[in-house]
Parts: C-alpha cells; structure tokens; sequence
C-alpha cells in the first residue's frame, strides 16, 4: 500500500516535473531522501519499541526482584515475630507451671499440717483422757484413804490433814537440817581464817625482790669526742642511727652520757646494744649504724627467745606454742610502774600455782593461766583492744585451752569468769601488783589521780557522790534517784567512761559503776 502510494506520488510528481520540466534527477534524489527518511523513522521506531519493550521488562524483573526482597523481608518479621510468641508463650507456660508446683507444694504443707496437728490433737485427747482418768483414780485412792483413816483414828479428816501436814513438816525440817550440815560444815569465819591462811602461806612461800629498774636507757660515752662522732658531719651519723632503730638520741651537756628515748623498750634495748657496740668499736658511719643494729635485733631475737624458755623452764610448763614462747620473751624489756612484766608473770604463776595447792586444785593449770595472763602486753599496738583480750585471742589461735583463755581474758574482769581458775589469777595477779615494792608510784601523783577521778565523777550533771576505791582501779558514783532515771544513769557510766579515758593517765583498767537507789524509812511508835 505505502508502495502504492509511493509510485503513484512518484507518477504525479513526475508528470508534473515533466510538466514543469523538472529534471529526473532531482526527482530521484527526492525519492531516495524520502525512502531514506522513511527506512531511518522505522528502523528508529522500532528500536525505540524494541528498547522501551527491554526497559519494561527490566523494570518488571526488577519489580519482582523488589516484591521478592519485600517479601522475604515480611517474612522473616513474621517469623522473628511468630519466635517471640512462642517464647513468651512458652515462658508463660513455664511461669505456669512453677505457679501450679509452688501452689501444690503448698497445698501438700497444708495437708501436712492438717494431719500433724489432727495427730496432735489425738495426742492431747488420750493425754487429756488418761490425766482425767488418773485425776479421778487419785481421788477415788484418797476417799479411800481419808475414809480409811477416819474409820481407823475415829478423827474427821480436817483432824486427819493437819496431822498430816505437822508430820510433813517435821520431816522436811529434818531433812533440810541435815543438808545444811552437809553443805555448810564450816562458819563465815572458818572460811575467811582459812582464806587468810592460804593466801599467807602462799606469799609467805614466794620471796620476790623489790623492781627498782628505771625505763630510761642511759648510755655511757668514753670520752666527749665521742658525742661529736655520733652525731657526724651535718648530722648523718644520728640521722641514720634514729632512722635504723625508730629511737631518738638524746644528746645534751650531761658529760660522757647519751640518752635513748622510746615508748617501744624492746627498740630502745635493741638501739642500746648497738650504740654500745658503735662505741667499742670506733668506726662510726651510716654503713657500720645500719651492721651494728642489724647484728643487735638479732641478738635481741635469740634474747627474747631465751628469756621465754627459761621463764617457761623456770616453772616447769611444758606444751606452749614456740610463737608463744617467743612471744612472752618480749615481756623482759616491759615495765609496769617500774615492775618488770615478765618477772611479774612469773610471780603471779608462782603465787596462782601455790593458791590451786592449797586448795585442791591443778597447780599446773593455774600456773600456765598465770604465766600467760600478761603476755597482750607484747603484741604490736597497731592492735586494737584491751591487752587481756589481745592476748587471750592470740594464745587461742595457738591450741590453748578454754580454761586458759577465758583465765586471761577476765583476769582484769573486762569479761564474766567461766572457771575458778579464772578467779586464782586474778587473785594472784593483784597480790604480785600490790605487794610491797612492786611498783614504784609516788604517793603526790597516786592521790592527785584519785581526786581526779573524783572530780571527773562530780562533774557530771545528776552525780551526787563518787568514791574511788580499789586504789584507783573502780569509781562509784551515786546519783540522786530523784533527778535520774534508770536510762540517764546508764548514760551517766558511758560518759564518765569517755571522759576518763580521754582526760586521765591511769595504768590497767578502771571499772565505773554508777549507783541508783531509793530508801525509804519509817518509825513505828
């Protein structure tokens, strides 16, 4: 058809070219430019149809490669969803089930109970029923007696129970007579003249010497020279001795004499020995200081160990710990009031010991207890507490007894006394304290401490009376019932116990008891 129309174009145009005497050539090259247009706008368009028909079908694979991914992805939420039910689902079920168990389990406690106290119910029935029928065969035994008797005597039974009750009597004071001559055979008196005999013969036995040792540490110099070497050039020599020793060197005018000064004895022993062997020696630098003091608490060591041993040796004591033995060695360089403490440990064995024999007792046990009553006062101060509770826990973690530990930890009364033992030492404790020439205390500063513990008492608001007693070691204290209650009383002591322990310098301990009491009198005419 387009060839058709193309011819009859062709034709028409020719015959008006011929007409209008067109030449033939143009008229072709018309007609080839126009099939060329024609092939060109066809081939175009079908490229174009075939590229729009590969883009559509680009776009729809890629639509469902997208659906796809949309539709994975939707699944797998499902899915992550569907997984969350389930393990909600399941852990509610779980839940459930504990649920269930818990109320089943308390359901078989209650039937439990139930029949427990259903058995105990039945128990009380039949011990109801037996009392009730014991109760009536005991009254139907005592008709009987009571008929019995007044059939016999031909008395009414008001005769017959008074009887009965005097004939009762009668018997029970007999027997109450007879336990008293058993348990009490001997008098108050007989009993406080043989305690006075046994705590005589006991001291009488001990011969102990007075302490006159000094806690200074005096060290005596050949020559003054002697004072400018110990203390070196610029001070290097005296640096590095109290660096060594923790113990200050006292150097002054006194001639020929140096000072040691420490509130630790076994350091100021131990700086002693050394600057005594600096002395002999000559040599004095930082490098000999630091031999010296080294060599010296070794000596002190093998000292303290000896010294333990023989006080143990001393007494016979056999089965201490070697921590233990070593431990109470350190009581050689301790002084109480000028009263050494391993000597003072010793005597209070002795005197516990010859105590316990005197009246029936282990004189080993007392004497151990005794031994060992002091030795807290050796431990490091970095330790908090009480010496007798100290030492009574250390000698615990090395197998002591109960007996021994609970000796010395109430040997100062900070804790109740399980034993008698625990009672020898503190007896024998106080005798070896208060002995004449035990300890040194000059009669000016033990009366001033004593009004001071008064005063510290007085000074308390509601305290009308206090009384230091037991050469310093308790103060009473009475206050006014009146203006005091049982509450404020107690304040009271624990204040005073603060107060004392902050403000005043006192040896052992010191028991505070506050008094609260009411009296009433009445005269009869």
């Amino acid at each position: 058809m387009a060839l058709e129309t193309v011819a009859e174009t062709t034709s028409s145009l020719s015959g008006g070219f011929n007409d209008a005497a067109f030449p033939v050539s143009l008229l072709l090259g018309a007609l080839a430019g126009f099939l060329v247009v024609w092939f060109v706008t066809r081939y175009t368009r079908r490229a174009a149809h075939e590229q729009a028909s590969e883009l559509i079908e680009v776009a729809r694979r890629e639509a469902a490669v997208a659906a796809g991914e949309v539709h994975q992805k939707a699944e797998s939420e499902i899915q992550e969803k569907r997984a969350e039910l389930n393990r909600e689902f399941d852990r509610r079920e779980i839940e459930s089930d504990v649920r269930l168990r818990e109320i089943k389990a308390h359901e078989e406690s209650l039937a439990l109970l139930d029949f427990q106290l259903e058995q105990r119910q039945e128990r009380l029935n039949r011990e109801n029923s037996a009392i009730r029928s014991a109760r009536d065969a005991i009254r139907d035994l005592s008709k009987n007696v009571r008929k019995r008797l007044e059939g016999v005597s031909q008395m009414d039974g008001e005769e017959v129970r008074k009887q009965l009750r005097e004939e009762v009597l009668l018997e029970c004071q007999d027997e109450l007579r007879a336990l008293r001559r058993d348990m009490l055979e001997k008098s108050e008196q007989e009993l406080q003249t043989q305690s006075r005999r046994i705590l005589i013969a006991s001291m009488q036995r001990l011969a102990s010497k007075p302490n006159t040792d000094l806690t200074a540490s005096l060290v005596h110099l050949p020559s003054e020279d002697m004072k400018g070497r110990l203390i070196g050039r610029e001070g290097r020599n005296i640096k590095s001795f109290e660096a060594a020793t923790g113990v200050t060197l006292l150097i002054d005018e006194s001639p020929q004499l140096v000072l040691l000064s420490s509130f630790d004895p076994v350091r100021r022993e131990i700086a002693r020995n050394a600057l005594e062997a600096l002395v002999k020696d000559g040599r004095i630098h930082p490098a000999s200081i630091e031999e010296y003091v080294k060599r010296a608490q070794d000596e002190i060591d093998l000292a303290t160990t000896q010294a333990g041993e023989d006080a143990v040796n001393k007494l016979n004591v056999n089965g201490l710990h070697p921590e233990i033995i070593k431990l109470l060695g350190k009581l050689r360089y301790r002084f109480s009031y000028n009263q050494n403490v391993l000597d003072h440990s010793v005597e209070t064995a002795f005197l516990a010991s010859l105590i316990a024999s005197e009246i029936g007792l282990d004189p080993n046990l007392a004497k151990r207890a005794g031994l060992l009553h002091d030795i807290g006062k050796a431990v490091s101060g970095e330790m908090e507490g009480s010496h007798a509770g100290i030492g009574a826990e250390f000698i615990k973690r090395h197998g002591e007894t109960p007996i021994v530990v609970n000796a010395v930890a109430a040997h100062h009364e900070e804790v109740k006394p399980e034993t008698i033992y625990a009672g020898l030492v503190i007896l024998a404790d106080t005798i070896s304290a208060t002995r004449p020439g035990a300890r040194a205390e000059s009669m000016e500063s033990y009366i001033q401490r004593l009004k001071r513990l008064e005063e510290l008492a007085m000074s308390i608001e509601g305290v009308q009376q206090a009384f230091a007693i037991q050469a310093g070691r308790e103060i009473r204290a009475v206050v006014s019932p009146q203006g005091v209650s049982d509450d404020r009383a107690r304040d009271i002591a624990k204040e005073l116990r603060t107060r004392i322990e902050a403000e005043l310098q006192y040896p052992s301990t010191i028991k505070i008891t506050v008094i609260r009491e009411s009296r009433y009198t009445e005269t009869a005419t």
